[in-house]
């Protein structure tokens, strides 16, 4: 087996991550409100209240602290002057390889989180699906861009 792609995503994506993470719990807060409401209206048992309260607590864990660091850890791409490899994944680790003559264009994206921390991800679309690097930091986001596209060009040039 290949050993592992050799770069890793900025360090300020865990943080973007992160950030995505406490959006999605203040809404899990919410609804735990919502529950807690509820069994006060409804007079339903009080253990309803350490329920929500600790999903709470579990979400905030898992999705802000422990997800975002083994995404980031795992998170892995080299590109090669014939194909890109990416490998992520939470629990089941992928490993994709993208030809270059299958690459078709790259597009950069950046939305107001991303944009805050001067970060950027690169989408890499071939014929049949859409690849994604994410969290890099705009300079090398730009770069990459510029060289996946001018390797595809070599590549499709040969073919």
């Amino acid at each position: 087996m290949r050993k592992e792609p050799m770069n890793q995503i900025s360090e300020k994506g865990l943080r973007v991550w992160r950030v995505y993470g406490m959006i999605q719990a203040f809404f899990i807060l919410l609804l735990a409100i919502g529950a807690g409401v509820l069994t006060y209206i409804f007079e339903w048992p009080l253990y309803i209240y350490a329920i929500a309260g600790a999903v709470v607590i579990l979400y905030i864990y898992c999705f802000v602290y422990l997800f975002p660091k083994i995404k980031w850890m795992r998170w892995r791409y080299e590109v090669r002057e014939t194909e890109i490899e990416l490998q992520y994944g939470l629990f089941i680790v992928k490993r994709t390889l993208i030809p270059m003559v299958r690459v078709q264009h790259v597009d950069t994206s950046q939305g107001p989180i991303l944009r805050k921390y001067n970060l950027a991800g690169i989408t890499i679309s071939t014929a049949a699906t859409d690849h994604e690097i994410p969290a890099l930091v705009m300079e090398e986001a730009d770069d990459l861009r510029s060289r996946i596209s001018n390797l595809a060009r070599v590549a499709d040039d040969d073919v």
